[in-house]
C-alpha cells in the first residue's frame, strides 16, 4: 500500500473525529487507516483484524465503514468526475485513468485498428 493512500485515510479519519467530537478511540486514526487498508487490498477478515489489533469485531467492522464513508466523501462528485472524463482520451471505468500517447495521431496515419466486423461502419 502507498504511504499517500495512508496519509489520506488517515487525515480524513481525524478531521472525522474532530467533526464528530470524538473523545477517545481503542486505534489511532493511523492505526485505523492501516486496518482498513489491510482490508480493502488483502480482504483480510474482520476476527484476524480484531485478534492483530486487539479491538472486537464490531469495532473492526464500524472502522471500516467509518473509512469507506470518509473516503466516499473525498471523491469528487457524478458532474465533476464526468467533467475530467470528457477531457480525458481514453478511461477505464474500474478508476484507472491510463494517459497513452500514440505516435502519428496528430498526422492520422496511426488510425485506431479495424476489425471485418466493423470495416463496413468506419469506411
Amino acid at each position: 500500500m502507498s504511504n499517500h493512500a495512508l496519509t489520506t485515510l488517515a487525515d480524513a479519519l481525524r478531521s472525522r473525529r474532530a467533526e464528530v467530537g470524538t473523545r477517545w478511540r481503542r486505534l489511532s486514526a493511523g492505526d485505523q487507516a492501516v486496518l482498513v487498508l489491510a482490508h480493502l487490498r488483502k480482504g483480510e477478515a474482520y476476527t484476524e483484524l480484531a485478534a492483530e489489533y486487539g479491538i472486537g469485531t464490531t469495532t473492526v467492522f464500524r472502522y471500516i465503514t467509518e473509512a469507506i464513508e470518509g473516503l466516499a466523501a473525498l471523491a469528487p462528485s457524478l458532474q465533476k468526475a464526468m467533467a475530467v472524463i470528457v477531457a480525458k482520451a481514453f478511461v477505464i471505468l474500474d478508476g484507472t485513468l491510463l494517459c497513452i500517447a500514440r505516435v502519428g495521431m496528430g498526422s492520422g496515419r496511426d488510425r485506431p485498428p479495424t476489425t471485418r466486423a466493423n470495416t463496413s461502419v468506419t469506411e
